[in-house]
């Protein structure tokens, strides 16, 4: 156990045989005992007829009691005398019917194996576990953020009902172990970055840039989890989206914040994890062990909507990245060219505008700009967050962009006919992105249907001066070929330009 991980953070500590504790409760006795009340909560509540959800089943608590010796309802057990209690269990199991997800196989994905403890404990010594199958994550969480949940329920309730497709924490279950005199809240909730993916980047934004760079402690770990300031550094061009998955994530992100902010949530992240499939393909070795991994999860996710594309309501199909993937990342590229996949989701939304808050808020603004802070009302927050989101960090391709790396990945075009120019960027942009709508160039289609692929669709002003004339040639196939025979005019001046000049001059600038 190293040095740095010793250090109590929060309610997480370190006992003296190295092993993990939360309230000093051992990590292994609090898997233990999670296991226990989910599978007798759940098995219970699989004994009672289904119904529709009432207002009163948000606010109610069962508790059972597990006495290390057993009873008549409970296993005998090695944790400790423990008391297990379950929120809402009525709400809870209609929320993961919505989504697709039977009782028994909730029980086993969670209760059939060992939970996996994560090492990243955040700021707030949370303490995470994963379940074995991937498939969900458990946090603890504090008493504010717990009670905090439960008002939000209904609220929550209602806007599943509306729209399955969402970036928000996807809530499963919330309980509480209740162990050496400490109350120890636990969540149940939907995993972003899947296990069997391999991720070269992550990311924790806010759209903030107040102290938004990750520590030199966690620059340290093997993938690390950088900041706002981070992102902005070293990925300027942001991640290139198709143009339907670039409204799509926008469109998600303005409604989830909308909602956020009618909740007066505020000091959430969008967590981003990008795996890199040119990168990873480099890396012979480790795509053995992540096809080993993928034998585990041949189908990937079993509850509905839980992926990144799922969730922003985009088509899974992956156009040209020519993969199989079914973990359900974004498609996306860099500003390198390269293929990327990118899983995002919503984190840390159990923080209110509070009187806490207003206060944090307002001692920060007092020492520095009170805009850039992460804590901020919630009107604010949701507006620069969304701006961040759909400015910095995700930008919709361009046809330049498309065009440019056409080019380097296939041939110089340069000093070719304009015309088979032209038909050679229609060929790569269908071969590259065959999902991508032939309006880049919507303004050349008239043109090209006319017999004149180089001219835009527009009458030239009699006064232009020192126009472009060309001379017609006749090439191998029998297609017209226009040379141009003077330097073109300049742009402010000519309102006919050529598309095929205005082309050549871009690869021409670039190459």
């Amino acid at each position: 156990m190293s040095q740095n991980m010793k250090k109590t953070i929060g309610h997480r500590g370190i006992d003296p045989t190295g092993e993990t504790t939360y309230k000093k409760t051992t990590s292994s006795a609090l898997k233990g005992a999670i296991q226990l009340g989910i599978t007798h909560t759940v098995g219970s509540l699989s004994q009672k007829p289904e119904r529709d959800v009432l207002m009163q089943d948000f606010e109610v608590v069962e508790s059972i009691f597990f006495p290390s010796e057993g009873s008549n309802l409970t296993p005998a057990h090695h944790y400790g005398d423990f008391r297990f209690k379950t929120y809402a269990p009525v709400a809870f199991r209609y929320f993961r019917e919505m989504f697709g997800i039977r009782p028994d196989d909730y029980m086993y994905s969670l209760c059939n194996e060992s939970l996996i403890e994560l090492s990243n404990s955040g700021a707030s010594g949370s303490l995470f576990y994963l379940s074995n199958d991937d498939e969900y994550i458990i946090k603890t969480v504090q008493h504010k953020e717990a009670e905090f949940l439960q008002k939000l329920l209904p609220g929550y309730f209602m806007n599943l009902n509306q729209n399955k497709r969402t970036l928000l924490p996807k809530f499963y279950g919330l309980y509480c172990v209740q162990a050496a005199g400490k109350n120890i809240r636990i969540v149940v909730m939907n995993n972003l970055l899947p296990s069997s993916v391999q991720m070269h980047l992550k990311f924790d934004l806010k759209g903030s840039t107040y102290k938004r760079r990750a520590s030199a402690k966690e620059r340290e770990k093997a993938v690390p989890t950088y900041k706002d300031l981070d992102f902005m550094q070293s990925m300027q061009e942001g991640l290139l989206l198709e143009g339907d998955k670039y409204n799509a994530v926008c469109k998600t992100i303005h409604r989830d914040c909308l909602l956020l902010q009618s909740f007066k949530i505020m000091d959430y992240s969008l967590l981003v994890g990008i795996h890199n499939l040119d990168q990873a393909r480099e890396q012979a070795s480790e795509e053995a062990v992540a096809g080993a991994a993928d034998q585990r999860r041949p189908q990937g996710q079993k509850s509905l909507y839980s992926t990144a594309i799922e969730a922003i309501q985009a088509e899974a199909g992956m156009g040209s990245l020519d993969t199989e993937d079914k973990t359900g990342g974004i498609p996306a590229w860099n500003s390198k060219g390269e293929r990327l996949l990118v899983y995002i989701g919503i984190i840390d939304i159990l923080q209110s505008y509070r009187l806490v808050k207003k206060l944090e808020h307002s001692w920060k603004a007092l020492v520095h700009d009170g805009d850039t802070v992460s804590v901020h009302k919630p009107g604010f927050y949701a507006e620069r967050f969304e701006k961040f989101m759909c400015n910095v960090v995700f930008r919709k391709i361009l046809c330049k962009f498309i065009l440019s790396i056409s080019i380097k990945k296939k041939q110089n075009f340069l000093g070719t006919p304009l015309y088979h120019l032209t038909q050679t960027i229609f060929d790569s942009l269908v071969t590259f992105f065959p999902h991508v709508s032939s309006k880049c160039f919507l303004p050349s289609i008239p043109a090209m249907q006319s017999g004149r692929p180089d001219l835009l669709p527009k009458n030239t002003p009699s006064n232009a001066v020192g126009q472009t004339t060309e001379t017609a040639a006749s090439s191998s196939l029998g297609k017209p070929v226009f040379t141009p025979t003077s330097q073109p005019p300049p742009q402010s001046e000519d309102t006919s330009r050529s598309v095929g000049v205005d082309l050549y001059n871009t690869f021409s600038r670039e190459q």
